[in-house]
């Protein structure tokens, strides 16, 4: 694997693997890499030729108070678990090559609407910073597919809608959410858990499924199903943040006539605030 940290540089690289004819693979990073990354590695590695991975903790997406400069930074360990994957690139660039003219005049991509709600609402500013970062990260390395996690289930969908709003040559693909032996969605924010915490945290995942089968043998009682949702959670330790059963196509909340859906939740627990999901069709 070569570890590149210019946009220079980068290009000319790929550009001599595009004359070759080579698709080119993408998964985006914030690094300290998990078996989750590991995992969209490998399905870039299905779909095209040469996979290309991305390391950069993006300061935009961080709010006030939030920990981007405890975000952990495991450069080495990384290139080593890429490598043992069989990725073919990594990009991990500083600020600077990022944001040149500093972040204050760093042109904004914003995704209206569908950035404004559930995360977007916890966190604002959140995926103006995700979108620009991922559509710099695209024009940077021009890949013909990029993996994304299904975890942040509203991040996907901004990413996809982004890309169709501004026709962006890029296919998104969807990965599934990795789990560890007890159901607990892998997380780098799961390292700020304590062991007790560890297994409080997979209480998230057992709720989403507690709503889930209750869907599943016909009840249409979505806000009671949120509310008994969150007081489980509170129950368990957590604080909450939000909970919806939501149409899977525009993450607008549900109706009694909706088939595909998706159910969005984010918690705090201890230092962490973490997030899953669980897709339903009726």
């Amino acid at each position: 694997m070569i570890t590149i940290h210019t946009i220079a540089e980068l290009r000319a690289a790929l550009s001599k693997e595009r004359f070759k004819g080579k698709r080119i693979g993408f998964v985006p990073t914030m690094g300290n890499l998990h078996e989750g990354h590991l995992q969209l590695i490998d399905q870039a590695k299905s779909c095209s030729d040469i996979v290309v991975s991305s390391i950069f903790v993006n300061p935009l997406q961080f709010g006030a108070g939030e920990d981007l400069d405890n975000y952990p930074r495991t450069l080495l360990a990384d290139q080593e678990k890429l490598a043992s994957r069989g990725c073919n690139f990594l990009f991990a660039p500083t600020d600077a090559e990022v944001y040149p003219h500093g972040r204050e005049a760093q042109t904004q991509v914003e995704v209206p609407v569908i950035s404004d709600m559930y995360c977007g609402e916890s966190r604002p500013g959140h995926f103006r910073g995700v979108s620009t970062v991922v559509c710099k990260l695209f024009g940077m390395v021009q890949p013909d597919v990029a993996i994304f996690g299904e975890k942040d289930f509203q991040q996907l969908m901004v990413i996809r809608r982004m890309t169709e709003d501004l026709s962006l040559p890029v296919e998104i693909q969807g990965a599934p959410i990795a789990r560890n032996e007890h159901g607990l969605a892998l997380s780098s924010r799961n390292g700020y858990l304590s062991p007790e915490e560890l297994k409080t945290a997979t209480v998230l995942n057992q709720t989403l499924r507690t709503t889930r089968d209750a869907l599943l043998s016909g009840s249409k009682a979505f806000a009671e199903l949120e509310e008994q949702a969150q007081n489980t959670l509170e129950t368990a330790g957590f604080k909450r943040d939000y909970y919806k059963i939501c149409r899977r196509s525009d993450l607008q909340a549900a109706s009694e006539d909706d088939n595909a859906i998706v159910i969005v939740a984010a918690a705090y627990l201890g230092p962490a605030r973490l997030i899953d999901n669980i897709q339903i069709d009726l």
